[in-house]
């Protein structure tokens, strides 16, 4: 029972990340009906900016975050503008090929900026764990999943009760309805892919202190995010949140109880259960987003 509460503790920190990720690319594909290959790669930005505000400036822990998140909210409209703007009423297939160029391009650049020297962070917490009874779990993880939970809550609220969330789900249900309506769809979709890729750059920034730092580190993540999508339902933040966590709970188990090796196999064994059984997931929501 012990190593059970221990393995269901490490799921629920991990889980508030794989939630973020999950979030933000389904605000993006939701509302944007864009495939966003580069979700991975602003994930691995978020921990490579975390890396330099912390250990090569000496900025303040807390404040590197909101840095990294910021510079990824910024990286991420400079794409909408420069990209996906260019390719509206673009097929598919184009967008999808431009979003492949823009992954590894952005990878490429981290390898030739930081090399392929996985690099770590420094947490300000104490090394010693937090122990309570038989389990255990150390200061940063539960720091990582306090700041996971809060961006959760506000990502929510901000697309329920302001003027911007009621725009992005105006034109998630009919985007040509809402153009009508004076919604300036323009602004809605920057405003969408910029706050999804700042998302995934939060996750990369609070879990890089955890894990260690690579360029490639945001393909798995980018598999991840697409594959709590899928298990949360299109266009479902409630969905995107839970399938996070279950995914989490699926890998943790997988882990402890099977091999290690088959952590990230066990998840997406789950999902094809699921989809065999739900193929729209299990929160899909065709009339809004939220």
């Amino acid at each position: 029972m012990d190593q059970l509460l221990q393995h269901a503790l490490n799921a629920m920190i991990l889980g508030g990340t794989y939630a973020l990720l999950g979030i933000g690319l389904t605000l993006i594909f939701g509302i944007m009906r864009v495939v966003n290959f580069t979700h991975g790669e602003l994930y691995a930005f978020g921990a490579y900016m975390m890396y330099m505000w912390v250990m090569l400036i000496g900025a303040n822990f807390v404040l590197s975050i909101v840095l990294a998140v910021a510079l990824g909210v910024v990286l991420g409209a400079a794409i909408e503008i420069v990209l996906l703007r260019r390719l509206r009423g673009a097929d598919i297939d184009t967008t999808m090929l431009v979003m492949i160029g823009a992954w590894i391009a952005i990878q490429n650049t981290e390898q030739l900026v930081w090399s392929g020297v996985a690099k770590s962070i420094n947490s300000p917490f104490p090394s010693a764990p937090l122990v309570v009874g038989a389990i255990s779990v150390s200061w940063t993880r539960l720091f990582v999943f306090a700041v996971a939970v809060l961006l959760i809550a506000a990502t929510y609220a901000l697309i329920q009760w302001t003027r911007l969330g009621k725009a992005m789900r105006a034109t998630f249900q009919d985007r040509e309805a809402a153009a009508l309506m004076g919604v300036r769809i323009d602004t809605v979709h920057t405003a969408t892919f910029a706050l999804g890729s700042g998302l995934a750059a939060a996750a990369g920034a609070l879990l890089g202190p955890v894990f260690v730092v690579y360029p490639t580190i945001g393909d798995l993540a980018s598999l991840k995010a697409f594959a709590i999508v899928i298990l949360g339902g299109l266009g479902s933040i409630p969905g995107a949140t839970i399938g996070g966590f279950i995914l989490a709970f699926m890998e943790e188990l997988g882990a402890g109880y099977i091999s290690s090796g088959y952590r990230d196999a066990m998840g997406f064994l789950l999902i094809i259960l699921i989809l065999l059984v739900k193929p729209t997931g299990l929160f899909a929501r065709k009339e809004r987003i939220g």
